[in-house]
């Protein structure tokens, strides 16, 4: 694999986040060639660096971490403590992109916010990412990934009928909603810096992000529709566009929408007289029922060896393992591996994103909590004894 630039080398980051939303952005940065150093409490560090499973020799660095938060430096800084804030001006003579994941107003309360950090760069971009954004009733009040999807109205007709609303198998309103957009929002921040000169701040709410995703059946619903109700819509269930049960309890994705696929799709299960059924509002259910049963008769072997020979939006559904060790996945170069700081290496999730056929850089892992403090505050013009002294006091580590 060859490994070039980035396209984004050349930005600089300054990431205040744990967990999930904010990491993966700068993560999604970092890939691109950005910058990205994070500033973490020396006492309350971020807890996905403690979520099992543990890898390395020595087995001291979790997996989700190691790769959330890869390709980025650590600084160690107490926030509360005054000397920490001078710290963060000095950085930004050189780091101009600001990530945050605190509610509304903590920054401030730290001298950090974006009105006074603006003070010492003015064309700062500085992206708040919170659950309910920096406005509004619910601007204070806590909430995850379950909480933003209800209150966005995608909750409502996610799931089945008989059982109501379902998880997802990942952080929605986190990942699409706030990595997404924040990734999205900076760099259109960037740009508009390249042709202004001005900074700005974004307000990433992932429940204002996770309404935006209600796409198609909002803008029906907007329109006089009516709401969207679970498995009464074309894509969730209110269709024969669902997943079926095999005899060996494995399942199939059916997404056999046009004709010719459809036609296709009821010509192997032996059914083709079932086509002019697919447009019969009453049928829906009854159609899906007979499916179900035809397709549980065989094993998704049995199945896959007769679609595999046509093309009718009909595939397997492959555990994590299985998609990672597929032919698939290995064209497309989707596992990578990544340097730990002991010097192993770990398989992760590639990049996405490639430009010009090229993966943008080579990666290594998370870096340890404050690795890179000594090193960076040297950078800055601190003293050995004034870092020793400060290391003393608590303010990093």
């Amino acid at each position: 694999m060859t490994y070039v630039d980035g396209p984004l080398k050349g930005l600089k980051v300054l990431d205040f986040s744990t967990l999930l939303p904010g990491p993966y952005a700068t993560m999604l940065l970092a890939d691109m060639g950005a910058e990205v150093l994070r500033i973490e409490s020396p006492t309350r560090p971020d807890m996905l660096r403690g979520l099992p499973p543990m890898v390395g020799e020595d087995q001291s660095v979790s997996a989700a971490h190691a790769s959330i938060n890869r390709n980025k430096q650590s600084l160690a800084l107490d926030l509360k403590d005054p000397r920490a804030g001078e710290i963060v001006r000095r950085l930004l003579v050189d780091y101009d992109i600001v990530v945050e994941q605190f509610r509304p107003g903590v920054m401030g309360k730290l001298g950090l916010g974006y009105e006074t950090l603006r003070k010492t760069r003015a064309d700062l971009i500085y992206c708040s990412i919170t659950g309910y954004g920096q406005t509004g009733p619910l601007r204070q009040r806590a909430g995850h990934d379950i909480n933003y999807l209800a209150l966005a109205g995608l909750a409502s007709y996610s799931g089945r009928e008989y059982s109501g609303p379902s998880l997802s198998g990942t952080q929605i309103a986190d990942i699409a909603g706030g990595s997404h957009h924040a990734v999205m929002g900076i760099l259109a921040a960037v740009y508009q810096r390249q042709q202004s000169g001005r900074g700005s701040h974004i307000d990433i709410s992932m429940t204002d992000c996770a309404f935006a995703l209600n796409a198609i059946s909002g803008a029906n619903a907007l329109a006089g529709a009516g709401d969207p109700e679970l498995e009464k819509e074309l894509l969730n269930g209110g269709s024969y566009y669902d997943y079926y049960r095999t005899a060996d309890n494995r399942y199939l994705s059916v997404g056999s929408l046009e004709p010719q696929f459809a036609e296709q799709f009821f010509r192997v299960i032996g059914h083709p007289e079932w086509l002019q059924r697919v447009l019969q509002a009453d049928q829906q259910q009854p159609l899906k029922r007979d499916i179900a049963d035809t397709i549980a008769q065989g094993t998704l072997d049995d199945w896959m060896r007769l679609f595999d020979a046509c093309d009718a939006c009909v595939e397997p559904v492959l555990t994590f393992s299985e998609a990672a060790a597929s032919a698939l996945m290995a064209e497309r170069q989707m596992l990578c591996e990544a340097v730990l700081p002991d010097g192993s290496s770990q398989q992760q999730i590639n990049t996405p994103l490639t430009f010009d056929g090229h993966r943008p850089r080579r990666h290594t892992a998370g870096a340890p909590l404050g690795g890179d403090t000594h090193q960076l505050l040297n950078a800055l013009g601190y003293t050995q004894e004034e870092i020793e002294q400060m290391q003393l006091q608590g303010v990093i580590a």
